[in-house]
Formats: structure tokens, C-alpha cells, sequence
């Protein structure tokens, strides 16, 4: 139970196979229901990118306005802002394949509403933002649990590549979806292209149903909306990695969104071309991204993420001002096959650091403000962009764009994601039930636990040292408070303390315990007085009705001399 609980770590379980050969980039389609609804949501992304070029076009060619442009991306990614958290809370503790089917459903109903709309000629441009941030609800509540679900679907050794996978179906259909939206648009009218976007969510609904997905049997109850979502955002501020992710994400998208933001105003008012050449362009966009996720997983193997996120940043930055600069449509062709090699470098590097590095019991929520994050940069810039567009140049703003990722770029190598590929997840069950007398209810709190060490002099430095991650471990999993402290009277006795809000908590962070923090309590082990093992004591509020939290020393980690 805690590292106090080090003493059992060699009973857990099997450590991870180093000596058989990495999957390669393909193998997860080997699994039937990832291959299915991969397959599935590759459909349903094509759609989605038929009726983004739809809605994007028809906005630019009825209104000419950059700000109502805009505000088309706008109304796809504020949503994702505002209910993602809610979203990934939801999907951690509900039936997330129920969930996903609810959603999906949502979407097809919103997606045919748009389309007879269309038809029947009553489309104007706010029914269509309203209808377009409707489409965004459904997307918003989807995208954690949709993401949360592969770890379900392929094994362990198989979740970078799937990962990855899950990227480059975005960027194939960026590849064929736009090119298919502008010839959709120009020879059918936007109303077909809405209903081909309804169409396509049936596809997702249907593998969802055929998916016998195993039922839970937790152990414990599961924790109530209000407690997931306070866990959730506990995590997130204990966790190097994650935070890094989060940083880097909002440097990054902020400015490069200004690239999707301004590219139907540059084409329509600019290069004077039509719809046909915007979904070109967006076309070749995609094909560079459907690039970039075939080379990067060789790239990766010389370069890490962190110095990939930079490198990826600066081509980037340079395509903005190659499409605020040029005005020759057969140079910006290429250039858009380059920023989409940029882009799909930077989102998969991240979107990886974010899957591998957290456990399963929080993923959907991690992942929820990794999508926060992305879609507030995408949603806040889009709007910026497009107001600064209006009020002084379209190239104005992609230059003023182009500077920025390159400030931000540079800001980002202060937050590294070095070892998030080696962070072990996985849980380890290695801390054993506590000791009790009698049955506990679950409510009574708060729980405070205690965990003595006797530590020789010389390796005291080390052991404060090796006791900080610890710590943070602690917090990660549901301690609200945490500290050591040493004996003024028998130098080399330390005291662990821990406090968790109940006993109901305190067994779940049993449950999240990882094969990271079980080697980390080794290491702390070795490092104690030979021949002693950690004393462990579980202290419990005397009623479900003692909630408050005894007064504690300052939970710094500072030893007391």
C-alpha cells in the first residue's frame, strides 16, 4: 500500500518483455475489432472533413467574411472546450461503448438535420454555426472515450503503433475528404455533402454494437462524477509528462490554426479560385501527413519527441508565411504537402507522449484535456486569426502567425517528454490489502497512513532525493496530503504520512498502483538499514461523518531536524 508497501514489491507482477521485437507500424489492424472500427472511424472523418469544407465554403462564398469563416472552426472546436473534461470524466466511469453509441447517434441526427436544411433551401449562416457547434456537442462527448478505447482493443506492445494509426486515419482523411467535399460541393451542392456526413456516423454506430466488449467486475464501487473529475485534475497536476504535453500543445496550436483559419479567405479572395482548389489543397495536406505518419515511426528511432515537436514547429511556422507570401497556386501545392508532414509530426508526437504515459484508470480523463487544450488553441486562434485578418490584412495575420510558432517552439524546450515511451502504466498490484480488525466503512475518513524507515546516515541525502516522486506518486493517486519527516531524537528514523479523504479512496489507490512506482519503492528499499522493512499503520476517521483533515505538519518533504 504505500512505499511503505516496497516490502512486497518483488511479489508483483512480470516486468515487460524487453527481448521480443517491436510490432511494427501495421500490426494492430491485425486485431479484428480495432481493424473494423478503424476502418469505421476513417469513414466518419472523411465526413467530417466533407462537411467542414462544405460549411467553410459556403460561409466564405455567401458572407466574404473572415470572422464568419472563422467562426465555422469555431463552433466545431468550442464545444470540445467547453464538455471534453466533462466528457472524459463520463467516459472513465460509465460503459464507454454505450456512451460512444449515444454519441454517435447524436451526431447522425444533427448531420441529417443540416442536410434537409440544405435541401429545402433554410440555410442560413447562423443556423448553420448553431448546427455546426451541435455537430462539435456530439464530437466533444466522443473524442475522449473514443481514444480511451484502444488501449481495449490492441495489446500493450501494440498501443504506440496503434496510436499512430489512429493519426494517420485523421490525416487519410484529410488526404481524401476535402479533395472530395470541394468536387461535392461544386457538382452536387452542399446538401449532399451533409448527408453524406449523416451517412458516415451509421458506419461507427455499427461496429459499436457488433462489439462484445468484456463487462467490468470492479472490485470497488465507482466513484461518483464530482470525485472522477476532482481525481482527474489531481493527476494532471502531479503528472511531468503530462503537463509537458499540455504545454507544448498550447504553445503550438494556438498559431497554427491560423493556417486552417485563413486558407478559404486566401483562396477565395486572394488566389481567386474555387472551391475545387481549396479542397485540392487541403488534399495535399493531408497526402504530406499520410507521409509523415509512415516515415516518422524510422525518424523517431534518431530523433526524439521533444527535439521533433521543435524541428516539426519551425517547417511549419515556415509554411504560414509561405501561404501569407505566395500567390502562385502550383508552388503552394507542394508547400502544403510540407505542412502537413509538419503538423502530423507534432500531433502524433504528443497524442503518443499522452497515451503511453498515464495508467488506465484516469486515461480518458488525461486524454480529455489533452483535447482541451488542442481544441481551445485551435478554437481561440481560429477566432484571433480571423478577427486580426479583417481588421488589417489576411497576410498580416499569417505572418504575425508565423512568428509566432517560432516564439513558441523555442518556449516549448523548456518542458521535455523525455521517457514518456518508457513510462510503465501498467498496474502492478504489488501493494497488499491492509491489515484490518474489522470491516471499515467506506466513507469513514479522512485515512491517514504512516510508514517508518530507518535510513543509514550516508544514504539519507538519496532517500529525501528518491522520496520527492513519491510523493508526487502519492498525489497522483489520491493522497491529499503528503510529507517525511525524521525523528529529533533517533536521527535515521523517517516518517512517511500520506492522508486520503476515505477509506473507499484509499483502496482504490491500491488499484492505481503502477510498475513505475513499484520500482521507485525498490529503489527506496535498497537504500534502507539492512535487515529492517518498512512499518506500516492505517489511522481512520471514527465516523463516515469525520471528513475534516487533522492538522499536519507542512507536507513539503523537508525532513525536521
Amino acid at each position: 500500500m504505500s512505499a511503505a508497501h516496497a516490502d512486497d514489491g518483488a511479489r508483483g507482477g512480470d516486468a515487460p518483455t524487453i527481448d521480443a521485437p517491436p510490432p511494427g507500424p501495421w500490426s494492430p489492424l491485425r486485431q479484428p475489432t480495432f481493424r473494423a472500427l478503424w476502418l469505421a472511424i476513417l469513414v466518419g472523418n472523411i465526413g467530417t472533413w466533407i462537411h467542414d469544407i462544405a460549411a467553410s465554403w459556403v460561409m466564405a462564398d455567401t458572407t466574404g467574411s473572415p470572422l464568419m469563416v472563422a467562426a465555422v472552426q469555431a463552433a466545431t472546436t468550442l464545444p470540445v472546450v467547453l464538455l471534453a473534461i466533462v466528457a472524459g470524466t463520463l467516459s472513465d466511469i460509465v460503459d464507454r461503448r454505450r456512451y460512444l453509441i449515444a454519441a454517435q447517434l447524436w451526431m447522425f441526427m444533427i448531420a441529417s438535420t443540416l442536410a434537409v436544411l440544405a435541401h429545402v433551401g433554410l440555410m442560413g449562416p447562423w443556423t448553420l454555426v448553431l448546427l455546426t457547434f451541435g455537430l462539435g456537442i456530439g464530437a466533444a462527448m466522443a473524442m475522449p472515450a473514443q481514444q480511451a478505447v484502444t488501449p481495449e482493443l490492441v495489446p500493450r506492445p501494440m498501443l504506440g503503433p496503434a496510436v499512430a494509426l489512429g493519426s494517420l486515419s485523421m490525416n487519410i482523411a484529410r488526404a481524401i475528404g476535402p479533395a472530395l467535399g470541394g468536387l461535392l460541393v461544386a457538382q452536387a451542392g452542399i446538401a449532399w455533402a451533409f448527408a453524406i456526413n449523416a451517412v458516415s456516423f451509421l458506419g461507427v454506430m455499427l461496429v459499436l454494437v457488433r462489439w462484445r466488449r468484456p463487462a467490468d467486475r470492479p472490485s470497488l464501487p465507482p466513484e461518483s462524477f464530482g470525485v472522477a473529475l476532482r481525481a482527474g485534475l489531481r493527476y494532471a497536476r502531479q503528472a511531468g509528462i503530462l503537463r509537458a504535453v499540455l504545454v507544448k500543445a498550447a504553445a503550438f496550436f494556438v498559431f497554427a490554426s491560423a493556417m486552417t483559419a485563413l486558407l478559404p479567405i486566401v483562396v477565395r479572395q486572394d488566389l481567386h479560385a474555387s472551391a475545387g482548389t481549396y479542397g485540392l489543397l487541403l488534399g495535399c495536406v493531408g497526402l504530406g501527413a499520410v507521409a509523415g505518419a509512415i516515415l516518422l515511426p524510422r525518424l523517431r528511432r534518431r530523433i526524439d519527441g521533444d527535439r521533433m515537436i521543435f524541428l516539426a514547429s519551425l517547417v511549419y511556422a515556415g509554411c504560414i508565411a509561405g501561404l501569407a507570401l505566395i500567390r502562385d497556386v502550383r508552388a503552394l501545392y507542394p508547400l502544403a504537402m510540407i505542412n502537413g508532414f509538419a503538423w502530423i509530426a507534432v500531433l502524433s508526437s504528443l497524442q503518443i507522449a499522452a497515451q503511453t504515459s498515464v495508467p488506465a484508470w484516469v486515461r480518458a480523463r488525461a486524454l480529455s484535456l489533452y483535447i482541451v487544450v488542442f481544441s481551445a488553441g485551435m478554437a481561440a486562434g481560429s477566432l484571433g486569426w480571423g478577427a486580426l485578418a479583417q481588421w488589417s490584412s489576411t497576410r498580416h495575420a499569417l505572418l504575425a502567425a508565423a512568428l509566432g510558432t517560432v516564439l513558441s517552439a523555442v518556449f516549448g524546450l523548456r518542458f521535455r517528454l523525455a521517457g514518456a515511451a518508457q513510462v510503465d502504466a501498467m498496474p502492478s498490484g504489488h501493494w497488499p490489502q491492509p491489515i484490518v480488525a474489522d470491516d471499515i466503512d467506506g466513507e469513514r475518513g479522512p485515512v491517514l497512513v504512516t510508514i517508518e524507515y530507518r535510513v543509514p546516515p550516508g544514504n539519507r541525502a538519496a532517500f529525501l532525493h528518491a522520496m520527492q516522486p513519491l510523493g508526487r506518486s502519492r498525489r497522483r493517486d489520491g493522497a491529499v496530503a503528503w510529507g517525511v519527516v525524521e525523528d529529533t531524537a533517533e536521527p535515521g528514523l523517517h516518517l512517511e504520512y500520506f492522508i486520503d479523504s476515505s477509506w473507499l479512496e484509499h483502496l482504490r489507490q491500491h488499484e492505481r498502483v503502477t510498475g513505475d512506482e513499484r520500482r521507485l519503492q525498490e529503489a527506496i528499499l535498497a537504500l534502507l538499514e539492512p535487515g529492517t522493512t518498512p512499518r506500516i499503520r492505517h489511522f481512520v476517521g471514527g465516523s463516515p461523518d469525520q471528513t475534516s483533515i487533522p492538522p499536519m505538519p507542512p507536507p513539503d518533504g523537508r525532513a525536521l531536524r
